[in-house]
């Protein structure tokens, strides 16, 4: 699913114009977006939560030439889907 395809949605559920459910599917997107880069979770009930987690510096191998190389350090996101969703998903709700 893209981002257009979330667009064309909202606007077929809602009754919005296209270009306001363009402008909704926007602004969660841009909320998301700045909440996580200020380190705080996302804690949707019934569907999961996003958290941003910082991965130390460490070593690691490079698979070509065996050569040991240096990981730097960096944040990655992580998604933990809900027990809701994960019985959605698995057919069970």
């Amino acid at each position: 699913m893209t981002k257009a395809d979330l667009v064309e949605r909202v606007y077929l559920k809602t009754g919005f114009s296209k270009k306001e459910s363009a402008q909704i599917v926007e602004t969660v997107f841009d909320l998301m977006k700045s909440t996580l880069e200020s380190g705080e979770k996302i804690k949707l009930a019934g569907f999961g939560n996003f958290v941003v987690k910082s991965k130390a510096t460490r070593k690691g191998r490079n698979p070509q030439t065996g050569e040991e190389i240096k990981i730097s350090s960096r944040k990655i996101l992580t998604f933990k889907p809900s027990q809701v969703l994960k019985s959605v998903i698995n057919g069970e709700g």
